[in-house]
């Protein structure tokens, strides 16, 4: 999905990594993307890696990390903007319970510490962690 300047400012979406691009290139793309390329980049990213706890992964490729990590480099890269909103979109749909639920206590704490989450899920143990819900069936809400 291609988003406006305007929507990549203000919102961010979970999405995977690419694949060619070491973890700390993947979190530094939406800066550079934004604001052109600049040496504080860099710092922000490594950063926002020691937040999800992935600050010594940073030259791994995806392929070489877990999926709750490859989860954690999605949330990271959602985060490095500091958008008011981030999208969750099935944020543990493709990890084991264990991962899910580091994946959502992470989500969790983020919130606490004022971050927005919009989270789209399936899972009841997952909307457990919402503040509030909005049900959707058959198309209403």
């Amino acid at each position: 999905m291609i988003m406006s300047l305007i929507e990549l400012k203000n919102v961010r979406k979970l999405y995977e990594s690419e694949g060619e691009r070491v973890v700390l290139e993947n979190v530094m793309l939406p800066l550079t993307i934004i604001r052109g390329r600049n040496g504080w980049q860099r710092e922000m990213a490594c950063q926002v890696l020691d937040k999800v706890g992935l600050g010594a992964k940073g030259r791994r490729l995806p392929n070489q990390l877990s999926g709750g990590e490859q989860e954690r480099v999605a949330i990271a890269r959602a985060l490095v903007n500091r958008p008011p909103i981030i999208l969750a979109d099935e944020p543990t749909g493709n990890l084991d319970s264990a991962t899910g639920d580091e994946i959502m206590t992470l989500l969790g704490n983020l919130n606490a510490e004022g971050q927005t989450i919009i989270m789209v899920t399936h899972n009841p143990e997952n909307a457990a962690f919402a503040r509030g819900i909005i049900r959707l069936k058959d198309g209403r809400i």
